[in-house]
């Protein structure tokens, strides 16, 4: 799920992203930003491996980015796909060569929302390897259909798509209307649905995809691992600042890192939700970041 660094920032309703969403298995030692080849290997080879962050943390973005330029290394590396830019654009025709404003460019990279000094490291280190960099993303075009699309509640079931509603609520503060949590819920299913189309489409035998994107698009139980095939392995690795009160089994690795300081993200967003909604006549509310 896309969230936002911090400062919370106000969204309109087309491009709210789901929030927070708590998940774990049984807790590691701390890492302290890198990532040991050993751990790498530890991990059971898979298809697609699927690396759940907190958007703010730069731990996670250094394991990213180490894991990358490991399995590129090795000749495992297949692609890399992004949550944070939309399918449809990648960097297949590029050069490894290629400069930074090149893969931007090539990837329509929205530096507002994700700043090239969190990401540009991971993304380079693959397009430098010559691999390909996908965004993974749902388009703008098709986030308006999609909230109004009531086939996406079936793909979750019930008890699930209660969870991933709750999610919704509470990731953006509780400001949201409650007419939007079912629309805003279809947006965050159609969101995990077109990750996961852009996974098989790059699928390869004897080699490794990853996916960087929020730990919540990660969650097996809820996001993109449920609009995958059996016929692929996915691993789910949560990237973890701290310690956390968590749903049990819905990642199949969880690499914990050191806690970022505490932040109250509602706090400072409230007083301008407020002050803002009588103005535009609309609720706007700010997502967590985390997942």
């Amino acid at each position: 799920m896309r969230s936002l660094p911090a400062p919370p920032m106000l969204l309109r309703f087309a491009v709210l992203w789901v929030a927070l969403l708590l998940g774990a298995c049984a807790q590691q030692p701390a890492l302290t930003g890198t990532l040991t080849a050993a751990r790498l290997v530890s991990l059971p080879r898979a298809d697609l491996l699927l690396l759940g962050e907190q958007h703010d943390s730069s731990d996670h973005h250094a394991i990213e980015r180490e894991a990358v330029a490991q399995l590129a290394a090795a000749g495992r590396l297949a692609a890399l796909a992004l949550e944070m830019a939309d399918h449809g654009r990648d960097t297949r025709a590029l050069a490894a060569s290629a400069t930074d404003d090149e893969v931007r460019a090539a990837l329509g990279w929205n530096e507002r929302g994700w700043p090239w000094e969190r990401y540009g490291p991971t993304v380079m280190a693959a397009v430098r390897a010559g691999v390909p960099v996908l965004g993974a993303n749902l388009p703008r075009a098709g986030m308006g259909p999609a909230t109004t699309d009531a086939t996406l509640d079936g793909l979750l079931p019930p008890g699930a798509l209660h969870v991933q509603r709750q999610a919704i609520r509470d990731g953006h503060c509780n400001l949201l209307p409650e007419s939007l949590i079912g629309p805003m819920t279809r947006l965050q299913i159609a969101r995990d649905r077109a990750m996961a189309a852009t996974l098989m489409a790059a699928a390869q035998p004897g080699r490794t995809v990853v996916l960087v994107a929020g730990a919540g698009h990660v969650d097996r139980e809820l996001g993109v691992p449920r609009h995958l095939p059996p016929t692929l392995k996915a691993h789910a690795v949560k990237l973890q600042a701290g310690q956390a009160g968590a749903r049990a089994g819905v990642f199949d690795t969880v690499w914990q890192t050191p806690a970022l300081p505490p932040q109250d993200y509602c706090a400072s967003v409230k007083p301008r939700v407020e002050r803002r909604a009588p103005r535009h006549r609309r609720r706007r509310a700010a997502t967590i970041p985390g997942l």
